[in-house]
């Protein structure tokens, strides 16, 4: 059950351009938040009304968050301290099921990659796909990854071919080629609508269960005022309090 929260902000620190890393001193959301959850922040100032969404990245010694500085909120966000207090609406909406029977592969894109972090913390075993416009969009996360583990192979994918260990493309594009090995049970995806598409439909074509995880824009967090919903087969549903995790075979792709 979500609750509110006055927490002090342990670090703030850009870990690439215009994209930080929150780490808050939050131990009851630490102790109960299930991967594929979320936090709204209420900034300190009364410029700003409505809480922020972020996906809840760790739990480990404290909760962190990344997030990317992309208009006025998330750019004073960024410029608060150690020490300061924030107030956090937590944990809402429903994580993945963490119940696959072996090896999960995990597929995220930009800021998707944040709770696919908590699931490779809580499974046992875990390959992840990563995709990024480029080598700075994907070096950070390739360390937060590859020291968890239950990490077994991090495949990299960038638009731009800059990261010299991993592939020129799209994630979708390298894909195929990693599924073909036939050694998941589950996929789990977060990211681009796009790019969750064309995952859902190569796992579903292998016969994998595949679970997407949805960013939108939210205003209460909790299923209020509609602004997240989306379509599914089974009618409109509220990112925020039905998801954001949905069965990929539930949703039609608006891309």
């Amino acid at each position: 059950m979500s609750k509110l929260f006055e927490s002090e902000i342990k670090s703030n620190v850009e870990v690439a351009p215009s994209v930080f890393k929150l780490e808050v001193d939050a131990p009851e959301i630490a102790a109960t938040a299930k991967a594929g959850q979320f936090v709204q922040i209420k900034l300190p100032s009364s410029e700003f009304t409505l809480r922020r969404p972020f996906g809840i990245a760790s739990t480990i010694n404290g909760v962190k968050i990344f997030y990317r500085v992309v208009g006025r909120g998330t750019e004073f966000l960024s410029t608060l301290k150690a020490g300061s207090s924030l107030n956090l609406l937590a944990p809402l909406g429903n994580g993945f099921s963490m119940n696959a029977s072996s090896k999960v592969l995990l597929v995220g894109g930009g800021m998707g990659l944040a709770p696919l972090l908590s699931v490779a913390e809580k499974l046992r075993e875990v390959e992840i796909l990563i995709g990024g416009r480029n080598r700075d969009e994907v070096t950070f996360w390739i360390k937060e990854f590859s020291h968890l583990p239950s990490i077994d192979i991090i495949f990299v994918t960038t638009d731009d071919g800059s990261y010299r260990y991993g592939r020129k493309g799209f994630a979708t594009d390298y894909l195929p080629e990693i599924l073909s090995a036939d050694k998941y049970s589950a996929v789990y995806t977060c990211g681009p609508d796009i790019m969750m598409y064309g995952t859902a439909l190569e796992a579903i074509a292998n016969g994998l269960h595949c679970e997407i995880c949805f960013e939108r824009r939210m205003a209460c967090g909790l299923g209020a005022c509609l602004s997240c919903s989306i379509d599914t087969i089974n009618g409109r549903k509220k990112v925020c309090k039905d998801g954001p995790v949905f069965d990929a075979r539930e949703f039609i792709f608006n891309t």
